[in-house]
């Protein structure tokens, strides 16, 4: 372990325990990232997580931490005290307390971006996105090194933000496993799901999940239920039932009980998803916004699971690394959809090469090289 750098990352909500993709994201990364350099994040006190040099809770839980200035003469005290050598901040909300901490410590501010923040809002209708588009430019403008989730924002970012290419880096959304899981804990889990939800043997088990008020999966689950389920079940040689896993059901789909008698099954929010992940034989993402990378079609992949998504949905996952277990079609065109969904091949493995671009240590060790000036 390095003792010559020591990084403080701001993370102004909660992310622990790390259940939901986004958190995940947060809390995988600096816990890899930690094994090489020292971490501490500084973090809001909601989080389920004991006080210690590695996680300190000092942000308070109200909305006005966004702007709260006496936030900067708290920090800067911890982070001299520490020793700190760089300064993460994730997406570019805390930017303006970012800069001022790295002008005043004469530390690295690298801006940790998940997705273009501005073109996500524009893209579920919010008005004010042009403002936070502008807020968001200019905080990466003045960030030592911008780390995006996919290559296609990095060089959006490039191109409309006009950053230098040389500070920007495809810092990925993450799988913890260095290799593909057991056969013999697939064949468990799934017949662990055929009990669970009294599923016969021969029928394909295909996966959704997400938050399901967030509105990119609430659109596409209209999409499964309106226009991919429908085509599945005029097919009368294909067995299957659809898995739909996630919290936050809006009331208008009323627990999905009309859909029971239609392959459908609602199984909410589950505590463990890795069991559906192993288990499931097909995972379905049909997603056409949002922005960033889906990080659920990274962990299915990950499980091994063959994968359908749309165009848009497949952002950030090399089509190259997937070995065929991954399908995709063009945005809405949900017969393409559906017809790969039955004819994809269940068999086989993800490859090799999924684990080594998608697994933590090595994305963890990539940014540690660039801190650490060992790779541009």
């Amino acid at each position: 372990m390095s003792t010559e750098a020591k990084i403080a990352a701001i993370v102004p909500y909660k992310v622990y325990p790390a259940k939901m993709g986004g958190q995940k994201a947060i809390a995988l990364f600096y816990q890899y990232l930690g094994n090489i350099i020292p971490v501490s994040i500084f973090s809001t006190g909601n989080n389920e997580r004991a006080a210690s040099e590695e996680f300190q809770p000092v942000l308070g839980n109200s909305v006005l931490r966004y702007g709260n200035i006496f936030l900067y003469g708290k920090l800067k005290r911890m982070m001299r005290s520490q020793s700190i050598t760089h300064l993460f901040i994730e997406h570019p909300y805390m930017g303006w307390l970012g800069l001022l901490l790295k002008r005043s410590l004469r530390v690295p501010l690298i801006v940790r971006s998940h997705n273009i923040e501005s073109l996500r809002f524009k893209s579920i209708g919010k008005w004010w996105w042009g403002m936070l588009w502008h807020y968001e430019r200019f905080v990466h403008r003045r960030a030592d090194h911008n780390f995006f989730i996919t290559d296609e924002d990095k060089l959006f970012a490039i191109e409309h933000f006009r950053l230098d290419a040389r500070r920007c880096h495809t810092i990925t959304y993450g799988f913890e496993s260095s290799r593909p899981v057991a056969d013999s804990i697939k064949q468990d889990a799934k017949r662990q799901l055929q009990i669970r939800h009294q599923l016969q043997p021969g029928e394909k088990i295909i996966l959704f999940n997400g938050t399901l008020d967030y509105q990119p999966n609430k659109t596409a689950l209209e999409a499964i239920l309106k226009f991919i389920n429908p085509l599945l079940l005029q097919q009368e040689n294909f067995s299957y039932r659809i898995i739909i896993c996630g919290n936050n059901l809006p009331a208008s789909f009323n627990g999905l009980e009309n859909y029971r008698d239609k392959n459908i099954i609602y199984a909410g929010f589950v505590d463990d998803i890795t069991l559906y992940f192993n288990g499931a034989d097909i995972f379905i993402n049909p997603v056409t916004d949002g922005g960033g990378i889906k990080t659920k079609l990274v962990e299915a992949l990950g499980a091994g699971l063959s994968c359908i998504s749309t165009k848009s949905g497949a952002i950030g996952v090399p089509s190259g690394i997937t070995g065929g277990k991954m399908q995709v079609t063009e945005d809405n065109d949900w017969k393409a959809f559906a017809e790969k969904t039955m004819a994809i091949d269940i068999t086989g493995s993800t490859p090799d090469g999924f684990y080594s671009h998608f697994y933590w240590g090595a994305i963890a060790k990539k940014a540690a090289d660039i801190l650490q000036n060992k790779t541009v």
